[in-house]
């Protein structure tokens, strides 16, 4: 090794001598373990058995990018907790472990899994597994494994079978070609794909988000087993699968991974809606690809996230705010295509997906509201945006609103450079007038001048349904004309009590 590796505290030692590990990569292992001694506190506990620490840490380590500046309990390789395989029975990291950690679970046990919280770092210490599978259930029927080279040949992809020893004297143990798959971006199981792939489908999925949060693309076997064998994903649990899906959406480069989850057939067994919105163009080319659309509106969506910070609500908008068209479309007599209420349709497909993807309610809500309120804008699109237009948009967006900001000047994927000069500037207006009316009102709390409690004494009503009645009422009137004096409001809701029917 050069010199300058050799003055490295916690130097790496490849295991064969043709894997040759750069001094940069030895630093970002080092500053890994800086970052977590816990861990040689841990291989002290477990001395007389091995330990290893491998997954995304080690990976994420040797491409430079752990994050510093962040406790490891947060996850800054993106990893989550940190990951140790031992030749130690759980039994017996039980026993080591009692009186040292912090905290201990055992929720998985059954897979040879006890987890520990020691000074605020999360470890799975897990046994060597050695699993085998029946293809049927979605669980593995644990056996546990005696050798690390044998565990991690049961690792779904070569860049996760990697591992650096705790101890003394430190290994690194990439028996799979992991790292030269990594430097090449490339992306391979440790043993054949379709074994790989059938123990387990979500890999399927796995493998399309590392498309998009790595940048690798599929080793030919790989694509063409999972193109095969996509079917297979329909085996795994919405939950499973929904996080799979939304770590592939928060990555730096999701179109390059929505790409592949449409090309290969899993978007279909998934998220059916996508592939759906590669509509056939009509013979005079009335509307734009739909699908092509969506992932750029999506692209840039991403390019104004405040920060750079992955905004997962407003990513799913971007994607989906256009799943109404295909249902909607209509050819008109004259050569025309519409999609009219696309986003009304749109709001009740998404509501239906995300929910049957276990999402939470309140990002079903969300991204629902966001594909519904989208075509709001292009109704005033000339600039012809009263006061009380601009109200019901602030007050219908709620918290939203920055979000659909972003989704509005997003979905303008014209080529047409002065009609996108003219979008832009018409939305720049209505930002404008919100920014005056906020100025003026609280936009944020629209409500009635009068309360339910002023409306029953001034009708003389008791609490009920005319209650409502008259509130809603006085709202629509507030929306439309702003902020009234009691007087005023009173004045109104007894003109329009008069003009009811009388109960």
């Amino acid at each position: 090794m050069p010199d300058e590796a050799a003055r490295l505290p916690w130097p790496v030692v490849p295991e064969k001598k043709s894997m040759r590990i750069s001094v940069a990569q030895q630093r970002a292992v080092t500053e890994l373990v800086a970052m977590a001694p816990v861990l040689n506190e841990l291989a002290e506990i477990l001395t007389g058995y091995q330990a290893h620490l491998v997954g995304g840490w080690v990976r994420d380590a040797l491409l430079g990018q752990l994050v510093t500046d962040r406790p490891i309990v947060e996850g800054a390789a993106g990893a989550g907790d940190l990951d140790v395989t031992t030749d130690a029975r759980p039994a017996d990291v039980l026993r080591l472990v009692d009186g040292w950690a912090d905290a201990v679970w055992t929720t998985g046990i059954d897979f040879g899994t006890v987890g520990i919280q020691r000074l605020g770092h999360r470890i799975e210490i897990t046994t060597f597994r050695a699993d085998s599978y029946d293809r049927n259930s979605r669980n593995p029927e644990v056996r546990f494994g005696t050798s690390l080279a044998q565990d991690l040949a049961r690792r779904d992809f070569t860049i996760n079978a990697m591992a650096i020893s705790l101890g003394p004297d430190p290994r690194f143990t990439d028996p799979y070609g992991g790292l030269p798959d990594l430097m090449d971006q490339r992306l391979r199981t440790p043993g054949a794909p379709e074994d790989s792939l059938a123990d387990d489908p979500l890999r399927m999925m796995r493998a399309v988000r590392f498309v998009s949060q790595l940048g690798v693309s599929l080793e030919p076997a790989l694509l063409d087993a999972i193109t095969s064998m996509s079917g297979e994903l329909a085996r795994i649990t919405p939950e499973r699968v929904q996080a799979e899906l939304s770590k592939l959406l928060l990555g730096p480069s999701p179109r390059r991974g929505l790409e592949l989850f449409v090309s290969t057939g899993l978007a279909g067994i998934v998220l059916p809606e996508l592939p759906a919105l590669q509509m056939e163009i009509d013979e005079h080319h009335q509307h734009k690809d739909v699908y092509t659309h969506s992932l750029t509106v999506l692209e840039q969506a991403i390019a104004q996230e405040p920060d750079g910070e992955p905004d997962l609500v407003l990513r799913l908008a971007a994607l989906l705010h256009d799943i109404g068209k295909p249902a909607t479309r209509r050819h008109e007599p004259r050569g025309g295509v519409s999609f009219h209420h696309h986003e009304v349709v749109g709001a009740r497909l998404v509501k239906a997906r995300l929910s049957a993807l276990r999402y939470s309610k309140q990002v079903i809500e969300d991204v629902s509201r966001l594909t519904y309120l989208h075509l709001r804008f292009h109704g005033f699109s000339g600039g012809e945006w009263t006061d009380s237009a601009v109200r019901r948009y602030v007050t219908d967006a709620g918290p939203l609103l920055s979000q659909l900001h972003t989704l509005v000047r997003s979905d303008s994927t014209t080529r047409n450079v002065g009609r996108a000069r003219a979008l832009a500037d018409s939305y720049d207006l209505l930002e404008q007038r919100i920014a005056l009316l906020l100025e003026a009102e609280d936009l944020a709390r629209v409500r009635p001048d009068l309360d339910g409690n002023a409306i029953m004494e001034l009708l003389d009503i008791p609490a009920g349904p005319l209650v409502g009645k008259a509130w809603r009422y006085l709202t629509e009137l507030r929306m439309d004309r702003g902020p009234l004096s009691r007087d005023e409001a009173e004045a109104e809701l007894l003109s329009w009590w008069a003009s009811q029917p009388q109960p």
